[in-house]
């Protein structure tokens, strides 16, 4: 049986009124690539649905990107329904994330069905933001207690957008119980925990995805 997996991606597309953002583009395109690689059945949906506009500071020209990248010209919106038929939900981020994923019923439900039945979530970056509000039915956080990574707040500090946010992600998967483990600013991390996995910053990107793949084979 072929593996199912739906990645959500931001559909906001602004900080403040002069600072645009969106989706990141390699941490969507990179796990992609991965999983279609891998010959998974992949369905990329966004909040609310349509085109999906990118970060411009993540704008590159890889013309292997451009299969990933087509994907995102007309998106289904992310319903309910998209609870069930799937064996792993994945979250890319860029900054759009941090203001819609956390505030979306739809997203919320999905991924506490997904919680529930103990099926594979992966998030790279601001993707975990989607994950702060997330309980299972008991109210008990989903986050308590497992091994998790995000975009630290060091890296958001360092791109003096911490201001601009409306929570820093590390310090809110910290007060919801996560067990928080971040390294170097910029490096490579990402970390499984059991079916969750996740990436610190966009040169994650591959290694999380990577770590999804090896939570469905395994």
């Amino acid at each position: 049986m072929t593996k199912k997996v739906l990645i959500v991606v931001t559909n906001h597309t602004t900080i403040t009124d002069d600072h645009k953002t969106g989706l990141w583009l390699e941490e969507f395109a990179v796990p992609y690539l991965v999983f279609k690689e891998k010959g998974y059945d992949v369905k990329v949906t966004s909040i609310s649905g349509g085109e999906v506009a990118l970060d411009p500071n993540s704008i590159e020209e890889k013309p292997e990107w451009k299969e990933a990248e087509a994907e995102l010209k007309n998106t289904e919106k992310l319903t309910k329904e998209h609870a069930i038929g799937y064996d792993a939900v994945f979250l890319p981020g860029g900054h759009g994330t941090m203001f819609d994923f956390p505030n979306s019923e739809t997203l919320q439900y999905v991924l506490q069905q997904f919680a529930e039945a103990n099926r594979v979530i992966g998030a790279v970056c601001h993707g975990p933001a989607g994950l702060v509000n997330v309980t299972y039915n008991d109210g008990t956080p989903f986050v308590k207690g497992k091994k998790v990574t995000a975009f630290t707040d060091d890296e958001e500090r360092e791109m003096q957008l911490d201001i601009h946010m409306p929570f820093l992600l590390e310090s809110k998967l910290r007060e919801k119980g996560a067990i928080f483990e971040g390294k170097e600013k910029w490096t490579d991390h990402s970390i499984r925990d059991g079916n969750l996995v996740t990436g610190q910053n966009p040169q994650s990107s591959k290694s999380t995805a990577e770590k999804v793949v090896e939570a469905l084979e395994g």
